[in-house]
């Protein structure tokens, strides 16, 4: 959908001046997100400001749907794409349902067409379209501002966004929230997007493919868990930072990574049955599981010990679970919290579908099978 060839800024004389982007060679599919990244001055703003021609090339080409962007006109080229900046930008004098709708009315729609557009618009992010479209700006929140800012850029159902750091003048509990909401939002449009950041986390969270740039040049382009796993040189090893392998965890979804093979225990078994479980896997504990296939309770090898009797005698608390659907980071982090080197993982019946632990979590990051 996205296509750069050659893509070049030099501000200055053609041949003496500041390269500020490098030859650049990019392709993103349709409905993906591009995040590009970098340092301060490495030209990732100038390569998106390239894209709707607010600066225009030196040299390259920029393609949308296959279409060279040098031959449409740069006002219409800008109205058939969305653009969304940090400092929001909204109208203070106009309404929420006329900041939504600034481009839809410069495109001559029908006013019904463009007020109900608002509407659902308002109703995808959870924004009651009778409470907030007569409002104005100063009325809102900054979180819900910068909502807005984001559903003017869709009004009038463009192909193609460009978002130059949206979320970045957001706090951070706010900022989590507005990006679930725009994945989630994505997952229904999906849109082709081009998303300046300089925030790695939010990258890793928010696309299909990140554009690292240094000096003006694209140093690596790969999804965010190529990229995390094999950076390409030690300028991006560097940048990505040691803990990088921590990053990974959000990109794993639990069932993936989780044992579905695992032993368990009932209540009536008798208590030697789960020291010899644990002593036979290496793990330090066990789970009880119930005829319904929930897990009620854990055995844990202090618990365990020298101990005689039932299972139902040394029983502890099943403290937390995930769901299968979460990501290792929610897990570890309940793993951490919870002290639960085994935790259940579970469907959105409560049923037990796997386990996970610290040495499967190990094995899926460094790409093996746990032994």
């Amino acid at each position: 959908m996205i296509r750069l060839e050659h893509l070049t800024k030099i501000f200055g004389h053609p041949t003496s001046g500041f390269v500020a982007v490098d030859d650049i060679n990019l392709d993103l599919p349709a409905g993906e997100i591009c995040v590009l990244l970098g340092p301060s001055g490495c030209g990732k703003t100038t390569t998106m400001k390239m894209i709707n021609r607010l600066i225009q090339p030196t040299s390259g080409k920029v393609f949308i749907d296959g279409k060279d962007t040098s031959a449409i006109d740069p006002i219409e080229l800008r109205r058939s794409i969305g653009y969304v900046i940090q400092q929001i930008g909204l109208f203070p004098n106009k309404t929420i349902a006329d900041n939504i709708c600034i481009v839809p009315d410069l495109l001559g729609w029908d006013r019904k067409k463009s007020r109900t557009r608002a509407e659902e618009l308002l109703e995808l992010v959870g924004m009651q379209p009778d409470l907030f479209l007569k409002r104005y700006p100063k009325e809102l929140s900054g979180g819900q501002q910068q909502r807005v800012g984001v559903l003017r850029a869709l009004a009038a159902d463009p192909p193609v966004m460009l978002m130059d750091e949206p979320f970045g003048a957001i706090d951070p509990i706010n900022r989590e929230v507005i990006q679930d909401e725009f994945l989630k939002m994505q997952q229904a449009i999906r849109k082709t997007i081009i998303f300046v950041s300089h925030d790695l986390d939010e990258a890793v969270k928010m696309a299909d493919k990140i554009a690292i740039f240094r000096s003006g040049k694209l140093e690596q382009y790969a999804s965010p868990d190529e990229l995390l796993a094999k950076p390409a040189n030690s300028f991006i090893e560097n940048f990505l930072g040691s803990d990088r392998a921590l990053k990974r965890l959000r990109l794993v979804r639990v069932c993936d990574a989780m044992l579905t093979t695992f032993d368990s225990v009932r209540r009536d078994d008798p208590i030697v049955a789960a020291r010899d479980m644990m002593h036979r896997s290496g793990l330090p504990a066990v789970l009880v599981v119930n005829p319904d296939g929930v897990a009620e309770a854990v055995i844990k090898k202090e618990m365990a010990g020298h101990a005689s009797g039932s299972v139902a005698d040394h029983l502890g608390p099943v403290t937390a679970s995930v769901s299968v659907n979460a990501d290792l980071r929610n897990a570890v982090a309940l793993m951490f919290a919870h002290d639960m080197p085994v935790l259940p993982c579970i469907d959105d019946a409560g049923k037990l579908k796997g386990v996970m632990t610290y040495r499967s979590i190990v094995a899926n990051l460094a790409g093996g099978d746990e032994a």
